[in-house]
Formats: C-alpha cells, sequence, structure tokens
C-alpha cells in the first residue's frame, strides 16, 4: 500500500464509526420509490445525500428537479486537466415486503457480526456511501487526485425514466462531461476472492391483466360453464417455458452473441460451490436452461420470470368465486443481440395467440427498456479498478458476469459515449430486494479504500 493509502487508511479508521453512525442515519429512511406514500421521504433521503456531499467537501451539490424523483448533482473539480470521474448511485430502495421474515425492523438499522440490517444497506446506500466518504478522506488528507462529480437518482428501483429522460437532453451533457462513470451497485464474489463485473444484462417488463366475465360470479351457479381468469392465466404462463426451461416466445433466441469456448470456461472458474449455493436457498436443485450451468444461466443467458400473480379472493376464510380478473407481472433479462423492445412486441403477441377463448387479455408495458451492457476492459480505466482490488484485498480481482440489471449504465453509453466501471462490493448473502438485507462492514470500509485507490491508479495511468 502507498503511503497515500496510508494516510487515508488512518483517517478512515480513526473516523469509521462516525462514517457507519451517518450511514444508520440514511438507512432509517424509507425511501421507497415503488410507494407514492413515500414521497416525503425520497426527498428526505435526497436532502440527505445533497448535504453529505457538501459536508464531505464538494465544491457545491444541489438537487436536479424532474417530473418525479429529484437527481442529487454534486462536484469537486481540482484540475480541469485531470481525468474526472462521474459517479451513479441511487438513494432510493425497494419495498421491504414481507415484513414478517425479517428478524429486525427493515428501517431501523441493526448491526449483527459486522454487518449492518437494513433495507438499502446494500443496495444501494451503504454502497453510494462509500463513494462519498471516500471523497471526504481523500479531501481531509489533501489527497484528491481526479475531479469527481456524482449523479444520484431516485428511481434506480422502478426503472430510471426521469435520469433517462435527463440524460437523453443534450442541453445536460456539459455538466456531466466525463472520462469514465464509476458505479457500485453490485458484489464481488466473496471476501477471500475480489471481482469485477463486465457485463450486465439488459431488462424489459409487462404486466397482464386477463379477464373473463364483467364481474366475480357464484363459483356454484357459474362453475363449469365460464372461463376461470385465473386458470386460464395459469396455463398461459406454464406455456411461456417448456420442458428444458427455455423461453418459448418466438425469436427470444435469435441474435443472440454466444460466448466462445474460452470465455465461458473463464466464467466457470470463479469460484463457486454449487451445494452451498443450493442449500443457502433452500433448494434440493438449481434448475434452469439445459446445456449451461448455474454461473451460466444467471450471467450470460436470457430468463422470463413471473414476479408475482393475483386475482380472486385472497382473505381469511373461502369466498367461492369465479372471478373477473387475473393479473401477473412478468420481466425479463436479456443478453447482447437482443432488442428489449422487440422482445416485448413479440411477447405480447405471444401471449395474444395464447390467450384462451372466453377470456380477454390487456398487455401494459411496466418499464422502460434497457439494453445488457459489455463492459470494456481493454482501458485505462479499468486496469485501475484491477489495481486497486489487488492493492486493498490482496488478491488479483476474477471478471465476473452479472445476472441482474443497471438499467441507466447503457443510457450513460449512448448519450454520454461514457465506459463504466462496475466496482461493487456486495454479496450473495446480502439479500437485496429480499428480508434481512444487510452489508458487510469490512466491506464498507474496505470499500472506501478500494476506492481511494482507484483514484489515484487512474491518475497514474492517465499521465
Amino acid at each position: 500500500m502507498t503511503n497515500t493509502n496510508t494516510n487515508t487508511a488512518a483517517y478512515i479508521d480513526a473516523n469509521k464509526g462516525r462514517f457507519i453512525q451517518e450511514l444508520t442515519s440514511f438507512l432509517t429512511i424509507p425511501s421507497i420509490s415503488a410507494q407514492p406514500e413515500h414521497q416525503s421521504h425520497i426527498q428526505q433521503a435526497a436532502q440527505f445525500v445533497k448535504e453529505r456531499l457538501l459536508a464531505a467537501g464538494s465544491d457545491e451539490a444541489y438537487l436536479i428537479e424532474t417530473k418525479s424523483n429529484p437527481l442529487v448533482y454534486g462536484e469537486k473539480i481540482i484540475d480541469p486537466k485531470l481525468p474526472t470521474v462521474l459517479v451513479y448511485g441511487h438513494y432510493d430502495v425497494q419495498p421491504p415486503e414481507p415484513f414478517e421474515l425479517w428478524t429486525s425492523e427493515p428501517f431501523e438499522p441493526v448491526i449483527k457480526h459486522n454487518h449492518i440490517f437494513a433495507r438499502g444497506a446494500s443496495d444501494d446506500k451503504g454502497q453510494l456511501y462509500i463513494h462519498i466518504k471516500a471523497l471526504e478522506a481523500m479531501l481531509a488528507r489533501q489527497q484528491l487526485p481526479c475531479n469527481i462529480k456524482f449523479l444520484i437518482e431516485g428511481e434506480e428501483e422502478v426503472g430510471s425514466d426521469a435520469l433517462t429522460h435527463y440524460l437523453q437532453d443534450a442541453n445536460n451533457h456539459p455538466l456531466l462531461q466525463a472520462d469514465v462513470v464509476l458505479i457500485s451497485d453490485t458484489g464481488i464474489v466473496s471476501t477471500e476472492q475480489p471481482s469485477i463485473d463486465i457485463s450486465l444484462r439488459g431488462i424489459t417488463g409487462l404486466e397482464i391483466t386477463l379477464t373473463g366475465p364483467n364481474r366475480d360470479l357464484h363459483s356454484g351457479s357459474y362453475g363449469g360453464a365460464v372461463s376461470n381468469p385465473i386458470h386460464a392465466l395459469c396455463k398461459i404462463i406454464a406455456l411461456l417455458h417448456n420442458e428444458d426451461h427455455q423461453v418459448t416466445i418466438p425469436g427470444f433466441y435469435d441474435n443472440i452473441a454466444e460466448l466462445t469456448t474460452a470465455q465461458r470456461e473463464q466464467l466457470n472458474n470463479i469460484p463457486f460451490d454449487l451445494e452451498a449455493y443450493q442449500q443457502s436457498l433452500g433448494i434440493a436443485q438449481a434448475v434452469g436452461e439445459k446445456g449451461y450451468t448455474t454461473l451460466e444461466r444467471i450471467g450470460i443467458r436470457p430468463t422470463l420470470d413471473v414476479n408475482g400473480i393475483w386475482g380472486g379472493y385472497t382473505g381469511v376464510g373461502t369466498k367461492t368465486i369465479i372471478p373477473s380478473k387475473a393479473h401477473a407481472k412478468i420481466t425479463l433479462r436479456l443478453v447482447p443481440g437482443q432488442d428489449p423492445n422487440k422482445i416485448l412486441d413479440n411477447l405480447s403477441d405471444y401471449l395474444t395467440s395464447l390467450t384462451p377463448e372466453g377470456t380477454r387479455i390487456k398487455v401494459e408495458k411496466s418499464s422502460q427498456a434497457h439494453q445488457s451492457v459489455q463492459i470494456n476492459e481493454d482501458t485505462i480505466a479499468f486496469q485501475a479498478a484491477k489495481n486497486a482490488f489487488q492493492d486493498i484485498w490482496g488478491k488479483k480481482p476474477v471478471s465476473t458476469r452479472v445476472g441482474g440489471s443497471i438499467p441507466i449504465v447503457s443510457t450513460f453509453k449512448e448519450h454520454l459515449g461514457l465506459d463504466t466501471i462496475l466496482m461493487g462490493f456486495g454479496l450473495d448473502t446480502d439479500n437485496i430486494h429480499s428480508p434481512n438485507e444487510n452489508f458487510s462492514l469490512i466491506h464498507f470500509e474496505r470499500g472506501i479504500q478500494t476506492v481511494i485507490a482507484f483514484y489515484h491508479h487512474l491518475a497514474g495511468l492517465s499521465k
């Protein structure tokens, strides 16, 4: 570790208790973007980020109002000739339900076994806060080697519509000029094996409403004579995959950019314990598309999943009805070569073709469609990230492919022409989007150190 990193590490060690207290305050804010009743908390979280950026030493930080949730912008410019990094993150979080599966209150952070438990701990407040504290530590030791801009949004969990529209306006591009985007909203293989993500799957989705009779009907008087929308919807959903767990949408696999044998071998050489994976999920066996390993299924293959299905009576006791309507939410994770809008159109047509007599279907797009992303590994920034992990974690990072999506990454490339570095610090056991979400405080501290090392390597390699 260089003297520079040693000096900032000492600052982090001396102040980590305060850092954790601040993060705890951030995590108490229920900034749930999917639920309109939390709009005041969205505003509170945005203000929190702005204030902490200013306290960390930003030259300026302010809210950018949009038609929905505000963006937070901040910057510290020390020399226009030096590299400029645009840090992206999000202050919104997923809904915490089901509450009964949490072992502590989702917005009352608890520290156990050196992990902090709360909704948003890993996705993305804990990881976002790493970058704010890295800025503070570098400025406190007068060792900031790059210019830093922050662009933090409040709608990542619902599709990033406001930020997408903001980036589509060329008038906003000068403010965001940079050399690379840096994001910590992903994970690493383990504490013992650091990694850098080199791909993200794209995403698109829709909501189905299947209608049968014009009202709920008595199942005794009408059962056997009228189509039941729930039955029909279940049959439709069952037809979306075949026995080999392949998606049956016409043209779904056309034009997919297949990995080479060497790339597949590289992916499958990543440390991965299938038995431990299955045990951690409480399943007897992992299943998926025939001909691919578990790592390939979640990293390089496209998928279709039903995220929710409902209809009829689900309350206490019995209500003997044939429901008028049944609903489902579906999302698709997509890979290079697949056009999200074309896939969505094909799925809509396919669902219509599968709709049985006696019912009618309504298909609504549920979020913006986003392309998959392939990260360029042949850049100075990527090398800087590799060097940073080597410095702080003591081991060369491996390249991994992420099954999830960060929709805005492809938008940064399309409208700003910027490559992205995915420097995540989460673990599979962080339970993001699930009850008992948590984030390792060891990773929090090391993450700050790694980000600082990245800036120094980027500055050094750019000379």
